[in-house]
């Protein structure tokens, strides 16, 4: 079968997807990943193929707008603000889409540009399902991660999924006209579309674990928790990090990916006076962020884009800033964690990971400072019950497969 997935954003929203593709690919399928062209090195010898797409997310996010989402102070105004810069990019990215879509059997339409998705697989009369990160549709169990995750109680938690749907809706208008003009696809609004498959129950996995996001009671039928998609990387350590590593007793990991912050060399230097603070080494990953460390020290080395499956379990702990991505990552690397929620989902996985009893606490980035990430490491660090807590949940998660329920949707919706 050849199936095409399409996904958008920041890496954290495209490595998942390599190890998904690998294992379709593993099965028999032809698989072809469809994402921005900066991320085509991801999925070199995964035996997936590549169809780049336009915009680049790191400029984007270094735009001045971009580095704007920092200016709102609440979920929603990040939301908003974040919506007006999507909406271009959707329908920038839309006939690369299209072209990827031609020829496929089935379209698996992932993450951001999940509606767009499954709009041109609709104007090509293609079988679809969904693929998310993060728990999209409106539930009275927990706050809309997209929004923080902050509970509102029953009826506020629902409407504000609601509203992140409506404000999801408005980002795709621009696309959903050029499908109707430009390549002359039959296709009610956004709304209305996602209105009609959500009463045809249209299929949804997830790919994270029930073991750390249960399934809402009060989802519909359709909506389902497939296990976590490890990504596909063959790399291996750089010799530089690996005699760091040898040289002293496990370190601590900071990075927070690809989030942005307002001042880099003074939230490096508070970093750093943390990690000495608590009596620990660091390796400080540069990322998106620009985070940096001084070359003559020996205590703290700054490392660039490295593969977390091999140095996340030997370290003491990790700081993170709370992406589904890299909590997924933390969480199968099975060690205490700090998350540092920046935007968006942030929040919603910080608290999971301190429910769970993974981490003493979260420090929102703009609380973070020597002094309140210093004694925190000390927490994640010098008490067992992390450690412990972290192994055991990470035990767990290794006996699980979120491919098979891929492979059995797909046999479920071309049969």
């Amino acid at each position: 079968m050849r199936v095409v997935i399409m996904t958008a954003g920041s890496r954290g929203d495209v490595a998942p997807y390599t190890g998904l593709g690998a294992g379709l690919a593993r099965s028999g399928h032809e698989v072809t990943l469809a994402t921005h062209g900066l991320f085509e090195p991801l999925a070199a010898g995964s035996g997936v193929r590549f169809h780049p797409t336009p915009v680049d997310p790191h400029a984007v996010s270094h735009s001045d707008r971009g580095r704007g989402l920092h200016a709102s102070t609440t979920g929603l105004g990040k939301l908003l603000r974040a919506a007006s810069m999507a909406r271009s990019a959707a329908e920038e990215m839309t006939d690369s889409l299209v072209q990827a879509a031609r020829g496929a059997d089935v379209v698996l339409a992932a993450g951001a540009v999940a509606p767009l998705g499954r709009a041109i697989a609709e104007g090509l009369n293609l079988p679809s399902l969904g693929l998310f990160l993060q728990p999209q549709h409106p539930t009275r169990e927990f706050g809309a991660p997209m929004l923080g995750g902050r509970s509102l109680g029953t009826l506020g938690n629902h409407l504000g999924g609601q509203a992140v749907l409506s404000a999801v809706d408005r980002v795709f208008t621009q696309a959903m006209h050029r499908l109707r003009t430009r390549h002359g696809m039959a296709l009610s609004s956004p709304s209305a579309s996602r209105r009609a498959h959500e009463r045809a129950h249209w299929p949804v996995l997830h790919g994270f674990s029930e073991r750390v996001v249960p399934r809402p009671e009060d989802w519909r039928p359709g909506l389902d928790i497939a296990g976590y998609w490890w990504p596909h990387d063959t790399r291996t350590l750089p010799g530089e990090l690996e005699q760091f590593l040898a040289a002293g007793p496990p370190p601590v990991f900071v990075g927070l990916g690809s989030a942005t912050v307002p001042d880099p060399g003074h939230l490096s230097a508070e970093i750093v006076r943390a990690l000495r603070t608590a009596g620990l080494r660091g390796i400080v990953q540069h990322g998106w962020a620009g985070l940096t460390t001084h070359s003559g020290d020996d205590d703290v080395i700054t490392v660039g884009d490295v593969p977390h499956a091999l140095l996340l379990p030997r370290t003491a702990a990790v700081v993170h800033h709370a992406g589904a991505g890299t909590t997924a990552a933390v969480l199968r690397a099975g060690v205490p964690t700090i998350p540092v929620p920046v935007q968006f989902d942030g929040g919603f996985w910080a608290a999971r990971l301190v429910a769970l009893g993974t981490a003493p606490c979260a420090v929102p980035l703009r609380r973070l400072t020597a002094g309140t990430l210093a004694p925190a490491l000390r927490r994640a660090t010098g008490e067992p019950r992390h450690r412990a807590r972290a192994g055991e949940l990470a035990r767990g998660l290794a006996g699980e497969d979120g491919v098979a329920p891929v492979l059995a949707a797909l046999d479920r919706l071309t049969s």
